[in-house]
This record gives structure tokens, sequence and C-alpha cells, in this order.
């Protein structure tokens, strides 16, 4: 059996637009998005940024705690997961103001 743990992070009604926007507003955070949005759910090692492992794990924690991302534990991986449907449902219309895309 496979022990999967989710990091915490805030429910959808407690996500901030501010936070949210912050999060948003560096470019390696933007990349790991588009990336979720364009091929879903990954592991941590296989997103295509340029920075150090612990400066990806910042990323990942500002991305987390803002409420843009999920993460579990699997196994010895951490998946990684865009909330866009928590997203969505809270500030409609932002991932397509902010990527050009519509949610699926």
């Amino acid at each position: 059996m496979v022990h999967s743990a989710v990091l915490p992070s805030p429910p959808t009604d407690d996500i901030d637009v501010v936070d949210v926007m912050h999060a948003l507003a560096d470019p390696t955070r933007l990349t790991i998005v588009r990336q979720l949005l364009e091929g879903g759910e990954q592991a941590c090692g296989g997103f295509d940024v340029r920075v150090s492992a612990s400066t990806l794990s910042h990323h990942f924690k500002v991305l987390r705690e803002a409420g843009v991302i999920d993460q579990r534990e699997q196994g010895r991986h951490r998946m990684t997961s865009l909330r866009s449907t928590d997203l969505e449902t809270r500030f409609p219309g932002l991932l397509t103001s902010v990527f050009g895309v519509v949610h699926a």
C-alpha cells in the first residue's frame, strides 16, 4: 500500500486574491502554474525551471500557502496539482485572464 499525505493549503473559501496575485507575480511560479495548466499533475522533479531544489521548494510553498496548488506525498514522490477548480470557483476567470486559457 502506498501512503499518500496531503500537505496543508487553505480551504477554497479562505483563498485570498492578494495572496494568489502575489504568488503569481514571480516568473518561476508563473512557469510552474503554466506547466500544470498544460500538463496536469506532476512530480516536483518534473518541472522545467532553472532554479535550485531549495528555491523550487520555496516557490511550491508560496503557491501552496496561497491556495494555487495542492501537493501530496505519494511514496517517495511529491505530486503537485493546480487547484484550477477552486480558483475558478473563488475568482471566476482568473486563470483565463492571467494565462489566456479557458479552464476545462
